[in-house]
């Protein structure tokens, strides 16, 4: 049984991905082909053409449609069949699977489940993004041999900070701070203050601080798959609230989550600041250290789930910081457990039924 939930918004992929041509994206197990349309609005079909299977990414756009390029049957972006050649007569069961698409920010959203459902005023924002003192950049999209799970429940995970980024993100200060956890509301959130400490390597190079400051790391999770860290600095004799943080040096580390089979997810990362909002080359810059930052996840990511994927003899432990995680799990589990009993109550006829 598939652990993923259908009834959300998924990031497809940054804007600069898709253009003209036909191409593939796989998404929760489910292969999809887009691209833009005469207008440049992007259409998202099944890429398989329900003939001979063959995708439709092999064939070719006439205009805003997709021609199979098996035995030509061809699609608008509806996924309704408006020709088969050599026939006039068009089968009912000649169509593909049409996915809603919202674009906003640069980022291309899908809908892979009930299209009744898909709510645009669900694709995650947030005020920042058109902020003008703020700065918005893409980054990279990090392709992880890792279930998803694995990989958002390292994002909402302070605590490994110290160990996995010791000169990037972390340090030693923090190896002993507890980690704060709320799991009422829409986000999960683990939180953790780390008071009158050298600052880390990240923001040595940016916040140009050069006495000890007070940290932060902000880690919130949305079900399912995108999450929002916000860490910053501030000089420790400031005496910075919680709330006032937004009077230091302030990131807002994205990531975007998209499974791609039940062992491969991409995550697409980006970031909001509001220091050297102006400067381009900072940008570069930091996604210089992100980038290292985060192969340092890819590598602890992908060697647990080659030890998930060998026999076990025992289940493994928990933690007291592992709250957040099993929060998510539980979640996510809810979810699916949802969306099981609604289409059994949409077609409660069993799967096969044999006719005499």
């Amino acid at each position: 049984m598939t652990n993923f939930v259908k009834n959300a918004w998924y990031v497809a992929g940054w804007s600069t991905e898709i253009d003209d041509e036909l191409r593939r994206f796989t998404i929760l197990g489910d292969n999809v082909v887009m691209f833009r349309k005469s207008d440049g609005a992007v259409a998202a079909l099944e890429d398989r053409c329900p003939h001979r299977l063959l995708p439709l990414s092999k064939g070719k756009r006439i205009g805003d449609t997709v021609q199979c390029g098996y035995h030509g049957l061809t699609f608008d972006c509806s996924g309704a069949c408006v020709r088969v050649p050599g026939q006039t007569n068009l089968p009912k069961s000649a169509y593909v699977i049409s996915y809603p698409i919202v674009e906003k920010h640069g980022i291309v959203w899908i809908w892979m489940g009930d299209p009744e459902k898909a709510d645009e005023a669900q694709v995650f924002d947030m005020p920042e993004f058109s902020d003008p003192a703020w700065a918005a950049h893409h980054g990279d999209a990090l392709h992880l041999k890792s279930n998803y799970l694995n990989v958002a429940e390292n994002l909402v995970d302070p605590a490994h900070v110290s160990f996995v980024h010791p000169t990037t993100l972390g340090n030693a200060a923090s190896e002993n701070v507890p980690v704060h956890v709320q799991t009422e509301g829409e986000a999960i959130v683990a939180w953790r203050w780390i008071r009158d400490a050298e600052p880390i390597g990240f923001f040595k190079a940016f916040g140009g601080f050069s006495g000890n400051v007070d940290r932060w790391h902000y880690y919130y999770l949305y079900t399912p798959c995108t999450a929002v860290i916000d860490f910053g600095s501030i000089e420790t004799e400031k005496k910075c609230a919680e709330e006032d943080r937004g009077e230091g040096v302030r990131i807002f580390a994205l990531h975007f989550m998209t499974p791609v089979t039940e062992t491969y997810t991409i995550d697409r990362w980006m970031h909001l600041r509001n220091t050297a909002t102006d400067d381009a080359e900072a940008a570069e810059r930091m996604d210089t250290m992100f980038r290292k930052a985060f192969d340092e996840d890819k590598e602890i990511l992908e060697a647990v789930q080659e030890e998930e994927m060998r026999p076990q003899t025992r289940r493994p432990i928990r933690i007291a910081i592992d709250k957040g995680p099993l929060v998510y799990r539980k979640r996510i589990n809810e979810l699916l457990e949802l969306e099981r009993t609604e289409d059994l109550a949409a077609d409660p006829s069993p799967a096969f039924v044999y006719h005499d």
